[in-house]
């Protein structure tokens, strides 16, 4: 008989090749991939068009047909050619990832770093990461550029603890604040900002680079604890617009008594 006719189909059903949550920037499905030279006419009448896209829309793998643009940190097709994992949606670049590893595949990366303000009153770590959000909030937008300033919020409050005389202990204070937060400590009843005088207390503080830099890391070291450092101590943070604060209660213990 006569030979049948071969028709290409269009290259837009879906067919679920990633793993739950590993999904492209729309619904977790990866439109097939029609392999080069097998593309057939271009037909955009009969594109369907793709939604739940939050990178926005990018082209399919033959240039005819719309999908999903990949998200910050999924994997992705290097150049302007959708081949396997596709092509970074809005705002993003697709680059190798930061482990130097000679099969490390390249990855969607915002182009702008810098955080930004919604106008939800968060602060979110880049533009690409605002511009998700709004698909689920489309009245979102962008307050303004730099993190949204806030009173001092202490995301790691120090934690009471008992120990023995002779031993040594840190308390640990986690602040994020912009402007950026003045952390102190304080002990309960004494009017002093530690470490004061006091040569045996010791404070440190270190303010985080990267995306976390708005964060301020605080520590109050005590060595060769005595029980007379027993007490309630006090980190409190304040910039100019407001301050906040968390104890924790210390418990130093003489020699033959128990925490019982």
């Amino acid at each position: 008989g006569a030979a049948a006719a071969v028709e290409l189909p269009l290259c837009v059903h879906l067919t679920p090749l990633l793993p739950p949550g590993g999904g492209r920037g729309g619904d977790g499905l990866r439109p097939c991939r029609a392999p080069p030279g097998l593309c057939g006419p271009c037909q955009p009448d009969r594109c369907s068009l793709p939604g739940g896209c939050r990178a926005g829309l990018v082209p399919d793998s033959c240039g005819c047909c719309l999908e999903c643009g990949n998200l910050e940190g999924q994997p992705c097709d290097p150049g302007n050619r959708s081949v396997f994992y596709g092509l970074c949606g809005s705002g993003l670049r697709c680059e190798a990832g930061g482990g130097g590893g000679e099969d490390e595949e390249e990855e969607c990366v915002c182009e702008e770093q810098e955080p930004v303000c919604g106008s939800d009153g968060r602060t979110y770590m880049n533009m690409c990461q605002l511009r998700e959000a709004v698909y689920s909030t489309p009245e979102l937008h962008t307050a303004g550029r730099g993190p949204c300033r806030t009173v001092p919020v202490i995301k790691v409050p120090p934690h009471s603890q008992v120990n023995g005389t002779g031993s040594s202990l840190i308390f640990l204070c986690e602040v994020f604040a912009f402007p950026m937060a003045l952390v102190e400590w304080t002990k309960e009843g004494r009017d002093v900002v530690l470490p004061g005088d006091d040569p045996h207390i010791s404070v440190q503080v270190h303010s985080r680079g990267g995306p976390l830099k708005f964060e301020v890391s605080s520590w109050l070291q005590i060595e060769g604890a005595e029980t007379g450092d027993s007490g309630t101590y006090r980190c409190t943070a304040r910039n100019n617009l407001g301050t906040a604060s968390a104890s924790a209660v210390l418990g130093v213990l003489g020699a033959g008594e128990t925490g019982v």
